[in-house]
């Protein structure tokens, strides 16, 4: 998730990227890194069918050199352009 084009990256896992998603953009958790920085923009993201891969790609992936994740996004994403708008989240309701 980026606030901008270059800009504040975060990283995160979770099993509902739908609902995770939500919580983002709507800053459910507003003292969170994610709300601080106005990280509401899907730019990246990969699927696992294992949550302890899941994790561990995660916290490989935040080892990385800011300029190694920036290439990553801009070879699947070259214009930033934020994937979950067009997902039909429905914004009525976030989980509990």
């Amino acid at each position: 998730m980026t606030n901008k084009p270059n800009g504040v990256l975060y990283i995160g896992v979770t099993n509902n990227i739908g609902e995770r998603i939500k919580e983002h953009k709507l800053k459910v958790y507003p003292k969170s890194f994610t709300a601080r920085y106005n990280c509401d923009k899907l730019v990246y993201f990969e699927e696992y069918d294992n949550g302890l891969i899941a994790e561990k790609r995660e916290k490989q992936f935040k080892k990385w050199k800011r300029n190694w994740k920036i290439e990553l996004i801009e070879e699947m994403n070259p214009n930033w352009t934020d994937l979950s708008l067009n997902w039909n989240l429905n914004f009525n309701k976030i989980r509990e």
